[in-house]
């Protein structure tokens, strides 16, 4: 397994109840597990992340809900609708609604179909598929 070169490490406040999450309702694979420290690395497509239980090893402050406050974790997939399907399947409440949305870069637009879903302990995840790119109309 090639890891990436930034791979977020979030604490989570239960790591069964994150593993099902990420695992069952997003399709994230676990990797590998360190079942003694409560800690999993995890991967869809070609991103990953690792969460691990709070154990106070990583504290910079306090833990409260929502714990991403002033972060989202943008996630590059293929296919939006597979993933949207099971969140609905699993009554998991989307934050933001699927939508078309065009970002400038330089003189043409960015194009992606995007909606965000809060895991369990707060963080916040866009997923985010490419529909392609056009000229920035003057």
């Amino acid at each position: 397994m090639k890891f990436n070169t930034l791979i977020p490490e979030l604490s989570v406040s239960n790591i069964e109840k994150s593993i099902v999450f990420y695992t069952k309702v997003l399709g994230f694979k676990v990797e590998y597990e360190r079942k003694e420290s409560k800690f999993a690395l995890l991967s869809l497509g070609g991103a990953q992340i690792m969460i691990e239980e709070v154990n106070n090893h990583w504290k910079t402050g306090e833990l409260e809900y929502p714990f991403g406050r002033g972060i989202n974790f943008q996630i590059s997939v293929k296919d939006t609708k597979k993933i949207i399907s099971s969140i609905t399947k699993n009554k998991y409440p989307i934050k933001v609604k699927p939508a078309q949305n065009w970002y400038r870069q330089g003189d043409k637009l960015l194009g992606c179909e995007e909606f965000l879903i809060m895991d369990p302990d707060g963080y916040l995840l866009r997923f985010s598929k490419d529909i392609g790119n056009k000229s920035k109309e003057k």
